[in-house]
Order: C-alpha cells, then sequence, then structure tokens
C-alpha cells in the first residue's frame, strides 16, 4: 500500500491478471463535480465509483478516541510504567 502526495493511503485491489482497483482522493464541491488530488493517466475512458466522507464524522470519532485514550493514559500507573522513558 502506498501513499499519496498528501498521505491518504492508496489501495490497489489485483482483480485478475488484467485488472486493478485503485483509490484515490478527491473534492466534490457543492455542484458535484469532483476534483482528483492527484493526476491519473489511463489508456481509456473508466467507469469508477464515488464514496462521499462525512468530514464532521470523522472529527466525531477523533473527538471521542482522544477523551478514551485521555482517560486510559492519565493514570498514576501508566506514569509509571512510562517514567524510565522520560
Amino acid at each position: 500500500m502506498g501513499r499519496n502526495q498528501i498521505g491518504v493511503p492508496q489501495f490497489k485491489l489485483k482483480l485478475n491478471h488484467k485488472r486493478m482497483l485503485t483509490s484515490i482522493e478527491a473534492i466534490i464541491d457543492t455542484g458535484g463535480n469532483v476534483k482528483l488530488l492527484e493526476q491519473i493517466h489511463l489508456e481509456k475512458p473508466q467507469r469508477a465509483v464515488v464514496t462521499i466522507l462525512d468530514e464532521n464524522i470523522i472529527d466525531e470519532v477523533t473527538l471521542l478516541s482522544e477523551q478514551t485514550l485521555a482517560e486510559d493514559w492519565n493514570r498514576p500507573e501508566e506514569d509509571e510504567a512510562w517514567k524510565h522513558f522520560q
């Protein structure tokens, strides 16, 4: 698995000896126009599937994870276990 210029993972799934699926990050504006965030060169026109990511959900998950980890990590037992690295 590689990463593009901004660090987003790129996946290629080999379906058979001739075909590969490739994921490319893009931005979709409110008018539905798709702008790829990297260049791609195709030998012929290809079909694509677009998945729209709800950035608010991602932010909520990140915040909830941070709170959960803080509760776990901010304990005297954790401080004791990691003090030899300080």
